[in-house]
């Protein structure tokens, strides 16, 4: 069937991201950090899928696993400093971190190209979701 062309396996996604059931834990301050890390991933989960199904080259699809991951670790950061974005819905708060411009003003002081690249990542992923969002279900 055409549906399940277009996905890709579960075994291409465990070899894109091996780690990815860990990367809520290497996100956490705290051990409260690690359900709504659970969260991003599921969220994360099918952006995954559509770059490995996007023909990108092994590299590009490294940077956008890497700046994903990056992400994640940044809305963390922001449940600890808004704590009141723990009450809304994951998904909001993802969503939240990203517009038309790309993502969040990365903390660890990266180089401009880091924030580039980064942001790169964050506007294919905004454009994804509003795709996504906006088809119905």
């Amino acid at each position: 069937s055409t549906s399940t062309a277009k996905q890709a396996s579960f075994g291409d996604l465990a070899a894109y991201c091996p780690d990815l059931e860990r990367w809520p834990r290497s996100w956490r301050g705290e051990e409260r950090d690690v359900p709504p890390g659970e969260k991003i991933v599921e969220y994360f989960t099918p952006f995954l899928r559509h770059l490995l199904n996007s023909n990108l080259s092994r590299a590009t699809l490294r940077k956008h696993r890497d700046n994903l991951w990056v992400l994640g670790g940044e809305i963390i950061r922001r449940l600890h400093e808004t704590p009141r974005l723990r009450k809304q819905p994951m998904a909001d708060v993802v969503f939240a971190a990203l517009d038309d411009e790309g993502g969040p003003l990365l903390s660890h002081h990266a180089s401009e190209e880091e924030q580039r690249s980064f942001d790169s990542t964050c506007r294919k992923f905004w454009r994804f979701l509003k795709d996504s969002k906006s088809e119905p279900t």
